[in-house]
């Protein structure tokens, strides 16, 4: 199905550069579920890796020779995969590659390892059947290491047979989207030829690193891809939350409930707790598609200009992916609460909940996320100084002020650190606060954004 969509060039490979609208668009119709009971979530996870993990990968980190491979690619429905996560990282360790790709001058080629086991790719999502794969390693020229780098290359042959020394084992079955193959991928001694290398920030010449643009390759290059990806996995969360309220309000109103004798009969969505929530559902998701609608317009001006995105858009979109994904998880699960029986059925929808539970950990850790937003908030706090004068300091109630509140209290449990060491450790044992000052940040962005009216944390 994957490969005749890519033919058909409904959605070409260079859109995410050219029209990023359609690029969202066609995220936010194919990575959710979407009606409910006819299609799995693993065909939506296929559509993004290739269209923004590896194709985009190729797009903004290739150079023009690489680029223009993307159009024979899809001519012929190649398949990729993206080869970043590996298994010492996981989700709540940020972003670790020891994958190694080191430059052989007696060669002219990349020698490809994976120095252990915690190295090995890890749920690599369409590994098992992708032909073509954009991998993350840490590039070593004459015993220098460069950091991170995108490769592109080839895990099977033309027979479908894996590559030597490429190594593709499945992680198994999944509570949801066993349509979707995931794979742990390692790589033992696998020589690259020095195209591989996606040149757009640097190449090797005569067995040297050069650098070829003002902007120098690192994390916040590569996670380019996971920004996009940020952006799409949070309005799919919106639309799947939406899609799930929708079906299960067509069938709570002709579900007709006990009255007593004389009484008429309501319908279980007549229930004063149902049709609460569903009120409150309808506002949430329709401040959080506003929300999200601003936030893309601002990444697709970057994606045209082909920049890097500033901090403060960095966060917006953290914020889109945090509150998206937790807001939706929170509201499907209330629904279930109420609706009995019902969510226990086949074709509801409600089995596909844990897809939710794939957009959390996908493309950045709602946790990872929230604890940069924190620490950052805290860096925009330094120089200021918690002073003890016997009284409290009075506040506002717009979402700025409870964030400066919050910064103060955080910063006043931390000062008591004599050292980095027991600074971190303070750090972790108010943890509590520690995420009150992440969601405060978000319901700053809210407020900037659509006015204090529209902050969820008030809704």
């Amino acid at each position: 199905m994957l490969r005749k969509l890519i033919r058909t060039k409904l959605l070409k490979f260079t859109d995410l550069g050219e029209n990023p609208e359609r690029f969202f668009a066609a995220h936010r119709l194919l990575l959710s579920p979407g009606t409910a009971g006819q299609r799995g979530p693993g065909f939506g996870i296929r559509f993004t890796v290739q269209f923004n993990l590896f194709a985009g990968s190729i797009l903004g980190l290739g150079g023009p020779e690489q680029i223009a491979q993307l159009e024979s690619m899809q001519e012929s429905g190649t398949l990729g995969c993206f080869c970043l996560t590996e298994k010492l990282a996981g989700v709540n360790s940020g972003l670790v590659v020891n994958t190694t790709a080191t430059w052989v001058p007696s060669k002219q080629q990349f020698l490809l390892e994976t120095p252990d086991t915690d190295a090995h790719k890890n749920w690599i999502s369409q590994g098992l059947t992708a032909r073509r794969a954009v991998v993350i390693a840490n590039l070593i020229i004459d015993g220098k290491a460069y950091g991170p780098h995108g490769f592109v290359m080839s895990l099977r042959d033309e027979n479908g047979a894996p590559m030597p020394g490429v190594e593709m084992t499945n992680m198994g079955t999944k509570t949801t989207a066993n349509d979707l193959d995931n794979a742990a991928i390692s790589f033992t001694g696998v020589y690259l030829e020095k195209s591989s290398l996606l040149n757009r920030f640097a190449k090797i010449e005569n067995d040297k690193y050069v650098q070829t643009t003002d902007e120098r390759m690192r994390l916040e290059v590569i996670g380019q891809r996971l920004l996009t990806g940020r952006m799409a996995i949070a309005q799919a969360g919106v639309a799947f939350a939406r899609t799930l309220y929708k079906k299960t309000f067509e069938y709570a109103t002709t579900k007709m409930c006990w009255a007593p004798k004389g009484q008429p009969q309501p319908s279980l969505a007549e229930l004063p707790q149902l049709q609460h929530l569903f009120a409150v559902a309808d506002e949430k998701l329709n401040v959080l598609e506003m929300f999200n609608d601003k936030v893309e317009k601002s990444l697709s001006v970057v994606l045209r200009n082909q920049s890097i995105p500033d901090s403060a858009l960095v966060e917006s979109i953290a914020v889109s992916k945090v509150k998206s994904i937790e807001t939706a998880i929170d509201l499907c699960f209330k629904l279930k609460q109420e609706v009995g029986s019902y969510a226990l059925m086949d074709k509801t929808g409600f089995e596909h909940g844990d897809f939710l539970q794939c957009c959390k950990f996908a493309e950045g850790d709602s946790r990872i996320l929230m604890q940069k937003m924190a620490r950052d908030s805290m860096k925009a706090f330094k120089g200021s100084s918690w002073t003890d004068s016997g009284k409290d300091l009075v506040f506002g109630n717009t979402a700025e002020h409870n964030e400066t509140k919050i910064r103060f209290q955080l910063s006043r449990a931390l000062s008591a650190a004599a050292s980095p060491s027991e600074g971190a450790k303070l750090w972790n044992s108010n943890w509590t606060l520690v995420y009150a000052l992440a969601d405060a940040v978000c319901d700053r962005h809210f407020a900037s954004v659509l006015g204090e009216d529209k902050v969820l944390s008030k809704l």
